[in-house]
């Protein structure tokens, strides 16, 4: 469950920016890469800020 979570989070989010991007500011792509650079780390770290703020609001693993 939390796995699927994490991803429905990242995928909104990317998918906000990018709209906001389009709509509002360009810059709002620096946060789609924020967003893109936290996955990939998070791939060789096995760590991730998201998870563990998922974990406090009560989403089991």
């Amino acid at each position: 469950m939390l796995e699927r979570m994490l991803r429905g989070v990242s995928g909104a989010f990317i998918l906000v920016s990018v709209v906001l991007a389009v709509k509002v500011d360009i810059r709002w792509l620096w946060f789609t890469a924020f967003v893109g650079l936290n996955l990939f780390q998070s791939a060789f770290t096995n760590w991730c800020l998201m998870i563990n703020i998922l974990k406090k609001l009560g989403v089991k693993s």
